[in-house]
């Protein structure tokens, strides 16, 4: 997250030397509060996760498409009548039971599919993220234990980005701002001082509003994957497989998470690569919560992403390790995604020059001065 970034925009002039530390600590408290109340932090990131989360629930429906009946729709060995008992212990609630009617089920599919769809473009997202989540939390209460346990992280994130301002970038809502806002140069205001002076306070604490609500999201995100990080890791300790390095071992002989099994007993052969990954995997998981201000976190991050993608096509876990792995988007600040898309740019306009054959612009450098 791009809070400490934020900060440094808000850093006032530095007292002497001889002002005492107690006053120190009030100034960084209200420079913090500033930060939170002023402006939504790490909107790219909210974004990312917007984008992913839709994408990966829109293809997660599509994937299980030929499936849904015996998952969630009347056929499924999982009735409605067990759904509900489970209910009165958990305090779920599903939209999926309350019909057991064939058609009302695939009423219900499309509209989550049309929902994860416009949630991922980012369509109205203030209520087009109330009724994603609403859909997630039904379909994952409906039939808890006919999945892989993938869709648990889904579910929380779907939850928090409610309270996020993830439609502020990259989305059709952003575009349709920037469409009014040009089309609303020039425009004066005709209203009389009196009423100006309200509508510029309620926007003032609406964008106040807006923005600690977005912000408390974000960081509560942020704990999330932290907790789940931390915790992972300290579980880990406390197993012995984990701790002479044999845990993948046996993971890998797991019929259960052997989707190729040929690659499964190849990557079993290399026995020091396993204790190696086992010990990485459980000192990455333990530090990540303590590495995140730094430039540390990057190499960990690009770490963690090879363990996702190794647990994905290892273990046949694609909807946990993207589930994952578009959580620790969260801790990029947005001078990445903005870096991101001026590469992005750099390399269209190459492509482009290549295409046409013409030569690159270069720019003109000012005469040498005479003497």
């Amino acid at each position: 997250m791009e809070t400490e970034q934020a900060q440094t925009q808000y850093r006032r002039t530095p007292e002497p030397a001889d002002a005492g530390t107690s006053r120190h600590v009030p100034e960084r408290i209200g420079t913090l509060l500033v930060v939170l109340t002023e402006r939504p932090v790490s909107l790219y990131a909210a974004a990312v996760l917007r984008i992913g989360y839709g994408l990966l629930y829109l293809v997660f429906l599509l994937r299980e498409f030929p499936h849904r009946d015996e998952i969630w729709g009347p056929g499924s060995p999982w009735t409605p009548e067990l759904a509900t008992q489970l209910f009165g212990q958990t305090g779920w609630a599903s939209l999926l039971t309350l019909s057991e009617s064939r058609a009302y089920f695939e009423v219900c599919y499309a509209t989550a599919l049309v929902t994860a769809a416009l949630f991922m473009l980012g369509w109205r997202t203030r209520a087009v993220s109330v009724l994603f989540a609403i859909m997630v939390a039904s379909f994952h209460a409906r039939a808890i234990f006919m999945t892989d346990g993938g869709d648990n992280l889904i579910l929380l994130m779907a939850m928090y980005l409610v309270f996020t301002a993830c439609g502020r970038r990259w989305s059709l809502d952003a575009r349709r701002t920037r469409l009014h806002a040009s089309a609303g140069k020039g425009e004066n205001s005709s209203a009389g001082s009196g009423a100006g002076e309200l509508r510029h306070q309620l926007g003032v604490s609406r964008r106040t509003f807006t923005a600690v609500l977005h912000n408390c999201g974000m960081f509560v995100i942020a704990a999330q994957v932290c907790f789940l990080y931390g915790s992972a890791g300290l579980y880990k300790v406390q197993g012995g497989t984990w701790g002479n390095g044999t845990a993948l071992h046996y993971v890998l002989n797991l019929d259960l998470f052997r989707p190729w099994p040929e690659l499964s007993l190849m990557a079993d052969e290399h026995d020091v690569l396993l204790a190696i990954a086992c010990y990485l995997t459980v000192l990455l998981q333990v530090a990540f919560p303590f590495v995140l201000f730094g430039r540390l976190k990057y190499p960990v991050l690009a770490l963690l992403l090879g363990m996702h993608l190794g647990i994905a096509v290892l273990l046949g876990l694609p909807l946990f390790s993207g589930a994952m792995i578009i959580a620790d988007a969260v801790f990029l600040p947005d001078r990445f995604y903005r870096s991101l898309g001026r590469l992005r740019r750099r390399t269209s306009r190459r492509a482009d020059t290549w295409k046409t054959g013409a030569p690159p612009l270069v720019p003109a450098q000012p005469a040498p001065s005479g003497h």
